[in-house]
């Protein structure tokens, strides 16, 4: 998918938790926050919060000669009460739009068999999106039951939920306790083009990312990403984007996802302040960015006019990362639950259609270079882009560009927790970028809403009742399925994990259980990546004996992943790998060190 607009992404932007309009549109815009002041002490650099994403891998897109019923060129189902969608130039929407038929609602669309007359708004500043979500339950709230102000639907992130959330209930909820925005459902995923560019060596080597300056959209969902990423590898990130600290990641704030790229490409260099522990050392030095978080096409020009860099990783890796994620007003939404329901199913049913159908599918990008009105971007540039490509850059390097998916119901169930065994994946990544964001800016962003409180599944529950109910092979389907004989080609991250034993035994001891549960939501990430579990004793006992020890604890959080969740960890996708007593990080000559030994350590690897 390419979402082309610099301003039409929400991922993370940090927002007073007042709903100020004003504080949201300046750090969207500008990507800055007044740092150090003159006599002021660095802002510390620090390790984010791990960012634990849930497993998710949609139903494969498998488009076929599958014949489906194509929507008119015409205007249709008029007579229903026009409802107002605002949304991003986004792939991901690419089964809304089949099921739109355009712009608005077309004859024999989808929509209109469920008699809905939807438009298609293009809006790629989330406080305008803010906005007309208040102005919709201003006038809802004047006695007004089908406005004609505002927009009844956004669709934003996954991942910047919890903070465009934060900034417009609290401004609602002056309105009234039931004029909440609340999310309502899913209709697809970004799946690779956002992404964390940087040196191949900082691929093959994390800590080769210290003293690193990236350019970037700040606080945006890319940036996201590299926050994860670094809280995987137990990294740190320096926050402000003025100084320079050598041991941490560092930032330069550019003014849109193309501007980005461009600092990259002309070598942009800035000189300094040193930090080092969030104090000033009093030095100074030039630095030259030398990696970049965007998307597409911003991935195509880094690529095609310098090169040099590859993906470290992206939304392919960490898949549960960008749900395209539909938000309306909870009072307006109760009182029209057929309208609502026949939305959610059209899109996903028009998602089934771009899955399977060679013509749904061409359908669906024709609609999208209309609706989204994207200049030099037909159906071929979002056919392209959506199903992503690899190309060779300028350097001779492979590097990957695009990739999104669209969601059926079936998926759209598995992303709420709403298939057996499976994890609720949207509360996961709404609550753990939520968590980023209130790690590196508490003062702008000290508390967001709890996922309880804004999403309701009951639409999509309704949806998923009788003969529309997912059947098995579906949901076999929809499943994880890494193949057994796939090696590992690159590790995405690595932590060691203090998970309590009895001693001697692979039984977990009842400390273990704290430990497990964040274990499993680290775990829960992209479905193209392998789990390893590796597991260690310290150098008590005898060797032959630790080594089937390690193993079996190895295998006994194997077990429990696969019991307990055994729809995102499938046989095959975790394997166990024993040290024994081989691999100390620490000497064994004292109890604190042979505590550290007695460890298992979890990879996750990519297998493409």
């Amino acid at each position: 998918m390419a979402k082309l607009t610099p301003v039409g992404k929400i991922a993370a932007l940090i927002i007073v938790a007042g709903g100020a309009f004003g504080a949201y549109r300046y750090l969207s815009s500008s990507g800055k926050l007044e740092g150090i002041m003159p006599g002021k002490e660095a802002v510390a650099s620090n390790v984010p919060v791990k960012a634990n994403l849930p497993d998710v891998n949609p139903s494969a897109d498998n488009a076929s000669g599958t014949s489906v019923s194509m929507p008119g060129t015409e205007a249709g189902c008029t007579n229903f009460p026009e409802v107002r969608f605002l949304h991003w130039a986004w792939n991901a929407q690419l089964g809304a739009l089949f099921a739109t038929g355009g712009k608005q609602s077309a004859a024999g669309s989808l929509l209109c068999g469920n008699k809905v007359n939807l438009r298609f708004i293009r809006q790629d500043d989330p406080a305008k999106m803010q906005e007309e979500l208040v102005a919709f339950a201003t006038a809802l709230s004047q006695g007004d039951s089908q406005p004609d102000k505002g927009a009844h639907f956004v669709a934003i992130m996954g991942d910047g939920a919890a903070a465009f959330l934060a900034g417009v209930n609290p401004v609602l909820r002056r309105i009234g306790p039931d004029y909440q925005a609340k999310v309502v459902g899913t209709i697809g995923y970004s799946r690779g083009e956002d992404k964390f560019m940087g040196p191949q060596q900082w691929k093959s080597n994390p800590l080769a990312s210290r003293g690193g300056l990236v350019a970037g959209y700040l606080r945006d969902g890319d940036w996201n990403i590299a926050l994860k990423w670094l809280g995987d590898n137990g990294l740190k990130n320096n926050p402000d984007e003025k100084t320079w600290d050598p041991d941490a990641l560092n930032w330069v704030a550019a003014s849109d996802y193309l501007d980005a790229a461009e600092k990259y490409i002309g070598g942009y260099s800035e000189v300094r302040p040193v930090v080092r522990n969030g104090r000033r050392t009093g030095e100074t030095k030039r630095v030259t960015v030398n990696g970049v978080v965007t998307w597409t096409p911003g991935d195509v020009n880094v690529a095609q006019k310098k090169g040099g860099l590859v993906s470290i990783v992206s939304t392919k890796e960490y898949a549960a990362q960008m749900p395209c994620t539909i938000i309306g007003i909870d009072r307006w939404m109760k009182g029209n639950r057929k309208t609502v329901e026949g939305m959610l199913k059209g899109f996903l049913d028009g998602g089934s259609a771009v899955k399977r159908s060679t013509e749904a599918f061409q359908r669906a990008t024709e609609i999208a270079a209309e609706v989204f009105g994207e200049q030099g971007a037909g159906p071929d540039y979002w056919a392209k882009y959506y199903r992503g490509v690899t190309e060779q850059d300028k350097q001779g390097l492979q590097v990957e560009l695009g990739g999104s998916t669209v969601n059926n119901l079936t998926d759209a169930l598995a992303s709420f927790g709403m298939l057996p065994g499976s994890a609720n994946l949207f509360a996961a990544t709404y609550t753990v970028f939520g968590d980023v964001a209130k790690s590196q800016y508490p003062d702008l962003m000290p508390s967001y809403p709890p996922v309880e409180q804004i999403l309701d599944t009951s639409y999509i529950r309704n949806l998923s009742r009788g003969t529309n109910a997912p059947t098995a092979v579906a949901i076999r389907e929809s499943r994880p399925a890494p193949r057994k004989d796939a090696a590992p080609t690159g590790i995405v991250s690595k932590r060691a994990w203090n998970i309590a034993f009895e001693t001697g035994r692979a039984a977990f001891s009842p400390s273990a259980r704290r430990q497990l549960e964040l274990l499993r939501r680290d775990l829960l990430v992209a479905s193209g990546t392998i789990v390893e579990v590796h597991g260690h004793t310290d150098s008590q006992g005898n060797p032959q004996a630790n080594m089937a020890l390690s193993e079996e604890r190895a295998f006994a959080v194997k077990r429990w992943l696969e019991k307990n969740f055994p729809y995102n960890f499938p046989e095959g996708r975790v394997r166990v790998i024993a040290h024994g007593q081989q691999n100390p990080i620490v000497p064994n000559s004292t109890e604190a060190g042979r505590a550290r030994n007695r460890r298992v350590e979890v990879i996750l690897a990519s297998t493409n």
